[in-house]
């Protein structure tokens, strides 16, 4: 199977890829002219062949365009701010199960000094994006939202089915509120952190049309809550 690459744009029949992406075709791939690659531009897909290749800069020619069909649901995922190396793990899982967005939650129960150095990952958190979209051969990465809180989250999508995930014995069972909801095809999903979400937190959320949901019995770090979550919501949604 050939590898995909994200490029800003084709013009004219040709595209360019600049940057660490092109770096690593060239040096870690060793990439030579005439071979032949997928190239994305968020919109269309092509089967493009190399035509010239230097460090930062690798050059195509178009061949083909592939067909590119685009995933009809559209789920966004409030994450909340955990130690990075989940965090990371569940952004690079959340890539490869189709989000449409990200929204990296500040919670109240996220520890601070992670809140506070979070600005500065963004870039990583980027990378890690495409690199997973390059892998699931995406036709597009997933938007990375700033920092936000989580009154304002909770307001990002205000259609669609909205679901804040909780361990509190009153929440709902996943299957029960998917039940019905085939037609759904613009999901909000809410992760909380270590600490789970404040009472002030699950009020707000109430508020803003969320209900909510229970993964079961047994209690999962946020990582491993995000691909059971993820991959639930795209058996029950995202139809044959």
């Amino acid at each position: 199977m050939r590898r995909r690459f994200f490029v800003d744009q084709f013009i004219g029949g040709r595209a360019v890829l600049g940057g660490n992406s092109a770096h690593h075709l060239a040096r870690v791939l060793r990439a030579e002219p005439g071979q032949l690659y997928e190239l994305s531009d968020g919109s269309h897909v092509w089967l493009a062949r190399i035509e010239d290749v230097k460090d930062d800069r690798v050059e195509f020619c178009l061949v083909e365009n592939l067909a590119a069909k685009e995933q009809a649901l559209q789920t966004t995922l409030l994450l909340s701010v955990v130690k990075f190396d989940a965090f990371e793990f569940a952004l690079e899982k959340a890539t490869e199960l189709g989000v449409r967005a990200i929204i990296p939650v500040a919670a109240a129960r996220s520890e601070k000094a992670l809140l506070a150095a979070a600005p500065k990952r963004a870039e990583r958190w980027k990378k890690i994006l495409l690199e997973a979209s390059q892998q699931s051969r995406r036709l597009r990465i997933p938007e990375l939202a700033a920092l936000t809180k989580p009154d304002a989250a909770f307001l990002s999508n205000s259609i669609g089915l909205r679901v804040l995930f909780s361990e509190r014995p009153e929440a709902l069972s996943l299957r029960s509120i998917l039940e019905g909801q085939e037609s759904a095809c613009v999901v909000t999903a809410a992760l909380g952190p270590e600490g789970g979400w404040t009472d002030a937190e699950f009020e707000s959320a109430r508020k803003r049309g969320f209900c909510e949901a229970s993964l079961g019995r047994l209690i999962l770090r946020t990582e491993t809550a995000a691909i059971a979550a993820l991959a639930s919501v795209n058996y029950a949604l995202s139809g044959p």
